[in-house]
Parts: C-alpha cells; sequence; structure tokens
C-alpha cells in the first residue's frame, strides 16, 4: 500500500491551486468548478458556502478522490497532506481517506448500513488502522463516547433505525474519528435537525477539532452555521469562489453582492441574530371562535415493543389552526410534532381527545367517511426529491388529486394544471418535465401546486424549507405568505427553524415530550418566553454567535 508522504510543518495541510471541473452531460463537459484556490491548514475549520450547484460538494468530493464516473478534472492541483489528488492511482487514493481524510456525509440513513449493528460499523474503520482482537471493541466505545453518544455499550448493539436523527450523525463523526484523520469533512452534517440537537453536534465536532487539532472542512448552504462555526468563509458561486475571510468581516463588510444576498436571505442573520416575528398579534386576538382544525385534549399512545408500559407521544395537547393564519408547532425530534400532523391528517387515531376538521367531529371516523373532507386539508412534505413521482410527468403529479376525486376530464384538468403552475410561478411548458429535469426549489414549488389542485382550505406543511438553501427557502416562505393573502389559506406548519416560523407564522405551540409547554402569539412566545425549554430552542438558533463577533468588529472598527 502506497504511504501518504508526510508534510511539513508550517505548509497547508490542504492546497488546490487552479482546480478544473465539470460533468459530461450529453457529450459535453458542463463547468462545475472554475479555477478554485484554496488552502487549509492543521487545525483550521474553513466552511465552503453556496447555493446548490457553487461547486461545494464538488470540491470536497475531489479532496477525497470520490467524484463520480462522468466528472473530469480539466486542471489545477491538489494537494492533501502532501499527496497529489490529481491523477492519483485509486490505492492511494485509499490510503489517505480515513487516515487522513474522513467524512461526515450529509444523511445519516444513506451513510450507515441498515442492516448491521453501530457497533460493527464503527469497528470496520477501527480494523482499517490495523487494530485487532479485543482492543477493537474498547476503541468501538470510546470513539462512540468521543462522539457524545450515551450509553455507549448499548448504541453499539443496536441498529441505525432504532437511533434518533442526531444519534446517527454522532456515529457517523465516530466513523470519522476512527481512522484518527488530520482533516474532517463534514457534507450538510446538520441540516435536518432541530437547532438544539444541531447546536449539540456542531459544538462537540468543533469541540474534538480543537483539542485534536485536526482541521475541518464543512459543507453547508447556511451562512448563519458557516459564521457561528469557522475560522474562515469561502463563499462559492456558479463554481467560483466570489469572497472569502473571517466571519465577522464577511459579515460586517461583504464585498461581493451574491454573499450579501446570502446574508439577507439568512433568517438568523438577517436581524442581527434576533428573531423579528412577522405578525404581531394582540392577545384577544389569538383566540378565535371557528378554527379550521382544532386538536382537543389529545393523546396518542403506542405500545412499545416487547411489550411494557405504553409510549405516550402526545399527551393531552390542544391545538387549533385559525382560518387564514398560520400556525406553527416547534420542538425537538419526539417532541410530538409528526405525531399531531398524522393525527390531524387522520392517518392516525387518537388514544383520547377529539380532532374536529372544518366544524366536523371526526375522531373514530373510517377512511370512507373522512374521504370527502380530505379536499378540505392537504399536505406538503419535507423532501421535495422524494414526495413527486419520477415517472410522472409534472402536470400528471399536479392533477393526480384532481383524478383520485374524478374531478373534471382531461381538458379541464390541463386547464388546472396551468392555472397551478401560475400560481406558483411556474411556466407552464414545465407540465410535459420529469421530476429530474426540476431543481428542489422548483420542485416544492410544484408540490405546492398539486396540494392546491382540490382548493383546500388548509395545508399542513412539514418542514417544507429545511433541505432547501438559504435563497431558495426565501423564495418558497415568500410564496406561501402571497397564496395565503391571495386564497385565504390555513397554515399548519411544521419546523424546527424557529426564525423561519417568525416569518410565516401567527400563532405558536411549543411542544416538549409530547405536552405543550408554551402557545400564544409568535411575538408573545418568541418575545417574552415563559418556559426554559422555549428559552433553550432560541438560544440554539445559529447565527447568533456571528453577529455578536460582527458587532465588537464593527465598533472595533469605526
Amino acid at each position: 500500500m502506497t504511504t501518504p508522504t508526510p508534510v511539513e510543518t508550517d505548509s497547508p495541510l490542504v492546497t488546490v491551486a487552479d482546480l478544473h471541473v465539470g460533468y459530461v452531460r450529453r457529450r459535453r463537459s458542463v463547468p462545475a468548478v472554475a479555477g478554485i484556490d484554496l488552502t487549509i491548514r492543521s487545525g483550521e475549520i474553513v466552511a465552503l458556502v453556496g447555493e446548490s450547484g457553487s461547486g461545494k460538494t464538488t470540491v470536497a468530493n475531489t479532496l477525497i478522490g470520490l467524484l463520480p464516473d462522468n466528472a473530469t478534472i480539466g486542471g489545477g492541483s491538489v494537494v492533501v497532506d502532501g499527496v497529489e489528488v490529481v491523477g492519483a492511482k485509486e490505492r492511494t487514493l485509499r490510503s489517505l481517506r480515513g487516515s487522513v481524510v474522513g467524512l461526515v456525509p450529509q444523511d445519516p440513513m444513506v451513510g450507515l448500513n441498515p442492516t448491521r449493528r453501530i457497533g460493527a460499523q464503527v469497528a470496520e474503520s477501527v480494523r482499517l488502522r490495523g487494530v485487532s482482537g479485543p482492543q477493537v471493541d474498547a476503541e468501538v466505545l470510546e470513539l462512540l463516547d468521543q462522539a457524545g453518544i450515551d450509553d455507549p455499550a448499548l448504541r453499539a448493539r443496536q441498529y441505525p433505525h432504532e437511533l434518533s436523527g442526531g444519534l446517527r450523525q454522532r456515529v457517523l463523526i465516530a466513523i470519522a474519528l476512527a481512522g484518527k484523520p488530520r482533516l474532517i469533512i463534514a457534507d450538510e452534517p446538520t441540516s435536518a435537525l432541530d437547532v438544539t440537537v444541531q447546536s449539540t453536534i456542531l459544538d462537540h465536532l468543533e469541540r474534538l477539532v480543537r483539542d485534536s487539532g485536526t482541521s475541518l472542512l464543512i459543507i453547508t448552504h447556511d451562512l448563519a452555521v458557516a459564521a457561528d462555526r469557522s475560522d474562515r468563509v469561502v463563499v462559492l458561486q456558479h463554481g467560483r469562489i466570489v469572497e472569502q475571510g473571517r466571519p465577522a468581516d464577511i459579515l460586517v463588510r461583504p464585498a461581493h453582492e451574491y454573499t450579501r444576498r446570502l446574508i439577507a436571505a439568512a433568517p438568523g442573520l438577517a436581524n442581527g441574530g434576533r428573531i423579528v416575528p412577522h405578525f404581531d398579534l394582540a392577545p384577544s386576538e389569538v383566540a378565535t371562535p371557528d378554527p379550521i382544525i382544532r386538536l382537543e385534549s389529545v393523546s396518542k399512545a403506542y405500545a412499545r415493543p416487547g411489550g411494557g408500559d405504553r409510549f405516550l407521544a402526545l399527551d393531552d395537547v390542544t391545538i387549533e389552526v385559525a382560518r387564514g393564519r398560520t400556525h406553527a408547532l416547534v420542538g425537538e425530534s419526539g417532541s410530538g410534532k409528526t405525531t399531531a400532523l398524522r393525527l390531524a391528517l387522520g392517518l392516525e387515531q387518537v388514544t383520547s381527545g377529539r380532532v374536529i376538521l372544518d366544524g366536523t367531529d371526526i375522531t373514530g371516523l373510517g377512511w370512507k367517511q373522512t374521504r370527502p373532507l380530505r379536499r378540505t386539508i392537504q399536505l406538503v412534505h419535507q423532501n421535495p426529491y422524494a414526495s413527486l413521482d419520477p415517472r410522472f410527468t409534472i402536470g400528471q403529479s399536479i392533477v393526480e388529486p384532481l383524478v383520485s376525486f374524478k374531478i373534471g376530464d382531461r381538458a379541464s384538468r390541463a386547464a388546472r394544471a396551468a392555472e397551478l403552475l401560475d400560481q406558483v410561478s411556474l411556466p407552464s411548458s414545465y407540465r410535459d418535465r420529469l421530476p429530474s429535469e426540476l431543481s428542489g426549489g422548483q420542485r416544492q414549488r410544484v408540490a405546492i401546486a398539486r396540494a392546491l389542485a382540490l382548493s383546500p382550505e388548509l395545508i399542513l406543511l412539514d418542514e417544507p424549507v429545511s433541505a432547501l438553501d438559504v435563497s431558495v427557502q426565501e423564495q418558497i416562505l415568500q410564496l406561501l405568505t402571497e397564496l395565503q393573502e391571495r386564497l385565504g389559506l390555513s397554515y399548519l406548519f411544521i419546523s424546527h427553524d424557529l426564525a423561519v416560523v417568525a416569518q410565516v407564522s401567527h400563532t405558536v405551540s411549543v411542544l416538549n415530550r409530547g405536552t405543550v409547554v408554551e402557545s400564544g402569539s409568535v411575538a408573545q412566545v418568541f418575545g417574552s418566553p415563559q418556559s426554559q425549554y422555549t428559552h433553550q430552542l432560541i438560544d440554539a438558533i445559529p447565527g447568533q454567535r456571528a453577529e455578536a463577533a460582527a458587532h465588537v468588529e464593527e465598533v472595533a472598527h469605526v
């Protein structure tokens, strides 16, 4: 096996010089990275920031030698720990992976093997370092502990599906640490996690890096996360670096218009790290006599595997959505948000309490009895890439609800599809495209158009922008606000991002372990929180640390 040549102590760990990478599509190369120069020094935390397609992941994959088959390196040099990666043989690249460069991928369920126990997957990386025998098990437990996992012995025996999203992400960190690498690449490591879990993961990863002297390259579309956690922010647009520097400098004096747009679109940064509610309801305006939906003193219990006491997912919860308004549910994973949504949709039956939809008590009603009411309520899923059938054209996806309810004929459905595409600001020519031909933001617009097909009064929004870049996220939130004003829609909005909630919601319920700890107008709950748990959620919003540093920098500059 080829051993990487050690680098001198005063040299950068990573040096990228004039790198050009393209992807071959339909016999021509489409540029993805165009002349990037980048260095990463030992112990340095660097954040690559930009929208989808900016070249962030391409740079990361080049460093670790994992570019797809249709990628071509058109020129430049990439030196990692003294080894030239461009043109290197697979054997040389393998010697870098794990021992020099560790990777924390974005999606834990894709990065982990669902058929193998956690301990076995960490052990596989430990053995690559030459460790054998009983020492392997000891190192596995030590790595799980280092990654902040409680009860490592128990977790090592579990499978990925038995762990929460935050714990699975910690397992990926443990695997990345197993080879004792000099550089860790974290590709969107917390984009789908709740703010408190996100903060805990990033705190722990940062502490591990600082203590060990390991370098960290964070790939993210969230400028607030990048600014909070990095020593240097590198902003990419269309495969080129448009700006880089210390977070405080970037936030106080951004030199490029693109950077200014990213800052303005990031809820955690746009308002100086503070939550600024869009709506300010008076206390008398919060309660409404005729809500579109009301979950009244609802409880939901699930049987535990192997018997024993049942798990209470919701405990005596009351939630209501006023007509023409947006009510948000916030809380960590496991707080009961998704359970409440499933009860509202009628996908689950309550253990106790009532669900009243548009004035009708639907508690205990069967599918056939509630089907006529389903035209009143529709759902927009979290992931725009998974919510559309890849075999259906955009037009077919949009009119699918009309076909299901036997509404109209082919001509009227085609006209309705064109009308709905116009409502979500997409060209009517998109009707004949497949989902694979659209961006994430465009797909989410299609999902919203489909939800509007039956002219519902209430739309349930399950993390509708968490998988999107901040600028696209801003566009979708603006679209939802405009549709609400134009069509009088009501929204039940689930999100882990409190800054996003403040942008679009009138009222909010804070859930913790199946109970509502606080509820009221967004201005009241976020402006003067009564619960310590709500305080913790607000304190965990990314961007506040960077804004404080930027303020000090600005005062010093003056």
